[in-house]
């Protein structure tokens, strides 16, 4: 059988594997989204593990709200990272200096 540590124990490589994704690569536009994507995805496995341990349903709830800030986030993302990219002809990150405050 599964158990609370195993769930944790992916959730955590997840959460690592995109704190380095952001870390390693910050250049590409797309893939700081996708790495963004998948810590959002790696908290949601921790909060479905201890409801699932608690028997609440708190946390399975709150799932709902964060996937939901996530596809607006994506939706968002891509939008903004489409006008760039006609504007500019680039998503590379150090090539858009105009963004600076």
């Amino acid at each position: 059988m599964i158990g609370l540590s195993d769930y944790l124990f992916v959730a955590a490589i997840l959460f690592a594997i995109s704190v380095a994704g952001i870390i390693i690569n910050r250049k590409n536009v797309i893939t700081l989204l996708m790495c963004i994507e998948l810590m959002l995805l790696s908290v949601n496995i921790n909060f479905i593990a201890f409801s699932r341990y608690l028997d609440d349903l708190q946390g399975q709830i709150f799932v709902f709200f964060i996937l939901t800030v996530a596809a607006a986030e994506a939706a968002i993302g891509l939008a903004i990272l489409v006008a760039l990219f006609r504007n500019r002809s680039t998503i590379d990150v150090e090539e858009l200096n105009q963004l600076k405050g």
